[in-house]
């Protein structure tokens, strides 16, 4: 089950998730992790969708950007592992009900499914140069499936695929790339705005 498995999360999986909270700092803001499994307790995130910064999904919207994602990403053979969640409020850690349902309705089609949620003190930290860890807490479900955050040895079930992802992602925030970060919101009010973020890397 999930709480047996390691996570490795790519380079631009982890920078674009963390460059969609920042740009929408006063806002709750959420998105779609997607990657594969490989072997029995190791899943890879490679990368993430930035879903909304207005409000939780709602399902349908959910569903729509659910499958555009499967559909899109099905032929290199990855799907959706998983779900990232920032909280509004700086100093909330928790993760909240709707985000475990849409981790439950995840989970129902990927068992080893994880929620990443974005830590902001660990993220502070990262920025003056304090901490080299994710700055994510993560969250899998556990024997009698419920989620429960990763111990204090996280570290050792989520990794970051490449050890500089933190470097690049401080040059990122620094010379504010984030702005240019687009979420499903966007491509619904604007369908020629991409919600892969295709160029945010180039």
């Amino acid at each position: 089950m999930g709480s047996e498995c390691k996570y490795d999360i790519r380079q631009n999986a982890y920078i674009k998730l963390v460059l969609h909270a920042l740009k929408h700092k006063t806002s709750s803001v959420n998105g779609i992790l997607v990657g594969r499994l490989l072997g029995d307790n190791l899943v890879e995130i490679s990368d993430s969708i930035p879903l909304s910064h207005t409000q939780i999904p709602l399902l349908p919207t959910l569903e729509i950007a659910l499958l555009q994602v499967e559909e899109y990403f099905k032929s290199e053979g990855l799907g959706v592992v998983g779900y990232y969640h920032a909280n509004e409020r700086y100093d909330d850690s928790d993760l909240g009900n709707v985000s475990k349902k849409i981790g439950d309705q995840i989970s129902r089609y990927f068992p080893q499914a994880a929620i990443l949620l974005l830590d902001n003190k660990k993220l502070e930290a990262l920025q003056k140069g304090n901490d080299t860890s994710p700055a994510v807490q993560l969250y899998t479900k556990d024997a009698s499936k419920s989620w429960r955050q990763a111990g204090a040895d996280s570290s050792s079930q989520l990794s970051l695929k490449e050890p500089s992802a933190n470097v690049v992602l401080l040059d990122y925030i620094s010379t504010e790339k984030g702005k240019e970060i687009v979420d499903f919101d966007d491509h619904l009010d604007d369908i020629s705005k991409d919600w892969l973020n295709a160029d945010i890397f180039k």
